[in-house]
């Protein structure tokens, strides 16, 4: 197999498995930065050695094998020194054994993942290092690709992450589960990483792309993995039915050209029927385990409103404009409130979506975020009031700093000239 083909099944077990394989290196190691060190060795010696003996028949278990390997070979060496140390010091204890490294370690799988998940999105890391750290070690991406997705040169994403590693290891984060009382909060940090990757790849905050479907497939790969690790918890469902029932529409949010194409403008015949019904399913498991619904499961709902209406007029937006009053209650924000400005002046009218919008504009939360006069520009639009409509577009315009949504803006206040 030539070179090229071996690094291509390498990326593709990679993909699959490095987020099991770290986490038991970790779990073997205590350290973040040295797991991954061991394990990137083992993709070295992966690409030598199948380039002439071919590729095994389970890769993932000889890169585990390999990479657990060199991280004993290393513990064995560490202990060896330090006994020499003590010996030299007079301070050893005769007795000749060196402990495995590896005793003690049959916890299953399932759980060494979900720790490396909570570690790599602990609170103690900025929520950028905790975005570039969970692609890094449990979506298997490069380096490269992170930084590519999010637009920041590659040496700048490196150092986010090496930091963080080393903000790890300085604080020696036990490799385990939060304890029951901090569950929740450590369980929304996670949720909100997932969420943040995922609306990133949706709709972008910069460059040429509207979509990138790619960081929308990784972070809904996480979240699936997070789902089959924590069964009992709704809001894990809840964020992948809502991730599951966004991602439904991303083919027909990109028109021919690259263009983007708004919600009630899109072709519904193109929405991916297997990701609404995986969506609706995991809307329902969220809602079967009982409780009030969080966050994320009200912003399923609301998803789940417009997957089930087959053209816009069969939106029911007054169900949309209820569900945002509980996600108002639940999750309160000036962005939360802009929604739901956008739900009542389609349920109740145009003028009534407008007072909504004003309060948010009393308050200045949102200043300078550029979807407050691109909504204001939709109202304004349907109330008849067209030069006010094209001068809010063309500020919403002059805000965005993506390209494709500033072509979107644009031309819709050129329609309001005629």
């Amino acid at each position: 197999m030539s070179t090229p083909e071996v690094q291509r099944t390498i990326d593709a077990v990679w993909r699959m498995e490095s987020a099991r394989i770290v986490a038991g290196l970790v779990r073997l190691t205590g350290d973040v930065g040295h797991a991954e060190d061991f394990a990137q060795d083992a993709l070295v010696a992966a690409l030598e050695q199948w380039s002439e003996a071919g590729v095994p028949d389970n890769p993932g278990a000889w890169l585990t094998t390999v990479a657990r390997r060199k991280a004993m070979d290393q513990i064995r060496h560490r202990k060896m020194a330090e006994r020499k140390h003590r010996e030299m010091a007079g301070e050893i204890e005769l007795s000749g054994h060196v402990e495995e490294p590896d005793a003690g370690l049959g916890e299953p799988i399932g759980d060494e993942v979900l720790r490396l998940v909570f570690i790599c999105c602990h609170p103690l890391l900025p929520t950028e290092a905790r975005v570039a750290l969970t692609l890094r070690l449990v979506g298997g991406l490069t380096t490269e690709e992170i930084a590519r997705a999010f637009l920041v040169p590659t040496p700048t994403l490196a150092q986010r992450i090496v930091r963080a590693k080393r903000t790890l290891r300085e604080a020696r984060i036990p490799f385990e589960l939060p304890p029951e009382t901090e569950l929740p909060e450590r369980l929304a940090s996670v949720l909100g990483v997932i969420y943040l990757v995922f609306n990133e790849g949706y709709s972008a905050t910069a460059g040429t792309e509207w979509v990138r479907p790619e960081l929308c497939r990784d972070a809904l790969r996480l979240g699936r993995v997070l789902a089959a690790l924590a069964p009992v918890e709704p809001e894990v469902h809840g964020l992948v039915a809502l991730l599951e029932l966004q991602a439904s529409r991303l083919s027909a949010r990109v028109g021919p050209g690259g263009e983007a194409v708004l919600l009630m403008d899109q072709d519904r015949s193109r929405w991916d029927q297997l990701h609404i019904r995986r969506g609706l399913d995991a809307l329902r498991t969220a809602q079967e385990l009982g409780g009030a619904l969080g966050p994320y499961a009200l912003q399923a709902a609301i998803a789940a409103c417009h997957a089930r209406a087959l053209t816009p007029d069969d939106t029911d937006w007054e169900g949309i404009a209820a569900l945002y009053d509980a996600l108002a209650q639940v999750m309160p924000s000036p962005v939360v409130e802009l929604n739901r400005a956008v739900a009542v002046g389609r349920a109740f009218g145009a003028e009534e979506g407008l007072k909504v919008l004003e309060r948010i504009q009393a308050e200045k939360a949102l200043e300078g975020y550029h979807l407050l006069p691109a909504v204001r520009g939709d109202l304004l639009e349907r109330l008849g009031r067209a030069e006010e409509a094209r001068t809010a577009f063309l500020q919403a315009a002059a805000m965005t700093e993506n390209e494709r949504e500033r072509e979107v803006l644009v031309k819709r206040a050129e329609a309001q000239k005629g």
